[in-house]
């Protein structure tokens, strides 16, 4: 029995999650769960540091999410499960795998629920400096988990809708783009693609500043796996993950590749305004009115939107970890809408309590608990390429038809989990990146270790 048709078994009555997404939801989940501050603001520390390759930088590391998409996809289609990636490892190596991972998943979701709180109550407490930084976040905070408390279909209409508002921003932006390229929209200074020779070359720091721009953009893309988990609330799970996978993932390399060819064409990538907004920078340039206000405005809906997922991927990984009795029974109760209820709550709960300690010491608390969790995509990509490589052997090994299998296997899953070790190695070369892995490896051991000598009684994947 898989663990989570044994989820479902051992649920008490009116006890599971309602299958309450639609593809359309589930598909612009997708899309806007890698299009947030790390693309908007993030992008144009990577330009600063890579020039012009950094296209090259985004191009692999959008190629590494897209394969590691398509293995969830093949996961989830065969399994469908609230905890996903957690719930595989669990099959594919054991209870403290399991463990592990979700719980790591968890605590990074739940302190960047608290930072992404901050961080869009810093920007709309400058528009009304009358009201307290704190009040907002509170508003926010309340707001999102009366959201995810109503049901999961509320959840995923104000899901639709940020990610909606993102897309047509980027959309917006690369048609402003052409026009700007093309002449249609004049500009104070000449623009074109020389900007990608000029300035020392198209790779001004060489094959170094690629490598340490992958860096970054490798977080830019973090957020895409809650389509895994969301997957399993929706009415066809094994057809949206396969839609959300074959169609998705392309259009979203897609809006980051346009946005820095955008970007570089029109602006020298040294330029120091990039690195500022990057964005910002551009429209400055086409003289749209009132840009910095509508930069700001996307910024925090990029936040709130990345912020409503991440209440929604913690409270769903916490009710499966219970469920497998590898967390406290009280997060299993499910409302009658189908909601975790406590898991929710018990999700958005370290947002008060770090929100309170970044206001007591705000220059050491929060950016301590982010170097904590700084490269937990990193290792949790990791183990879904793992995971994948064992299932998948073990599927052909017993004879199982999958519904949904990855191409190339198993070259293409071995070169995979040979690139996610290549950007650990990469990642150790650099001071600040060797910091988060270490402190990540650090937490990645602690979880393991507790799951050795605590978790001796939890459900045991059938192998």
């Amino acid at each position: 029995m898989s663990i989570s048709k044994l989820e479902q078994k051992t649920a008490p009555e009116n006890g599971n999650l309602h299958a309450g997404l639609t593809q359309r939801q589930i598909s612009m989940m997708g899309l806007g769960g890698a299009i947030g501050a790390g693309l908007f603001v993030g992008s144009g520390q990577a330009i600063a540091i890579a020039g012009p390759a950094v296209l090259i930088s985004y191009l692999l590391a959008g190629t590494v999410v897209i394969i590691i998409m398509a293995m969830l996809a093949e996961m989830v289609a065969a399994d469908p499960s609230s905890g996903a990636f957690s719930t595989f490892a669990h099959k594919a190596m054991g209870r403290s795998a399991g463990s592990t991972v979700g719980w790591l998943y968890w605590i990074q979701l739940i302190v960047v629920v608290a930072a992404e709180a901050t961080g869009a109550a810093a920007i709309v407490a400058s528009w009304f400096p009358g009201i307290a930084q704190w009040i907002w976040v509170l508003i926010f905070v309340v707001a999102l988990t009366g959201a995810n408390l109503l049901g999961v279909g509320n959840y995923g209409k104000f899901e639709f809708w940020f990610a909606f508002i993102k897309v047509a921003a980027i959309i917006a932006f690369l048609a402003f783009g052409v026009m700007v390229l093309t002449g249609i929209i004049p500009t104070d200074h000449p623009v074109g693609f020389a900007n990608f020779a000029a300035h020392g070359g198209f790779a001004p720091a060489g094959m170094t500043g690629i490598a340490a721009a992958l860096l970054i953009v490798i977080f830019s893309f973090g957020g895409t796996e809650v389509v895994s988990i969301a997957a399993a609330e929706s009415d066809d799970p094994q057809r949206n993950i396969k839609r959300t996978v074959s169609q998705v993932m392309l259009r979203i390399l897609f809006f980051y590749l346009g946005s820095i060819i955008v970007i570089v064409a029109v602006l020298p990538w040294n330029a120091p305004e990039i690195v500022d907004g990057p964005f910002s920078a551009v429209l400055g340039v086409m003289n749209v009115p009132g840009v910095e206000l509508i930069m700001s405005a996307i910024v925090v809906i990029a936040l709130l939107s990345a912020m409503n997922a991440n209440i929604y991927g913690s409270s769903r990984m916490l009710f499966s970890l219970g469920k497998r009795k590898l967390a406290p029974k009280q997060v299993t109760h499910v409302t009658g809408q189908g909601v975790p209820a406590n898991a929710v709550l018990s999700s958005v709960a370290f947002s008060f309590l770090a929100v309170g300690l970044n206001w007591i010491w705000p220059d050491a608390v929060m950016p301590m608990l982010l170097n904590v969790v700084g490269s937990t995509i990193i290792v949790i990509w990791s183990f879904i390429a793992v995971t994948q490589f064992i299932l998948r052997r073990r599927a052909e090994r017993n004879g199982e038809t999958l519904p949904m299998k990855l191409w190339g296997f198993p070259y293409l899953s071995i070169a995979t989990i040979a690139a996610m070790a290549a950007i650990v190695a990469i990642a150790m070369t650099d001071a600040t990146a060797r910091t988060q892995l270490l402190l990540t490896g650090g937490l990645t051991a602690v979880l393991w270790i507790v799951s050795k000598l605590f978790l001796r009684d939890g459900v045991e994947a059938r192998r």
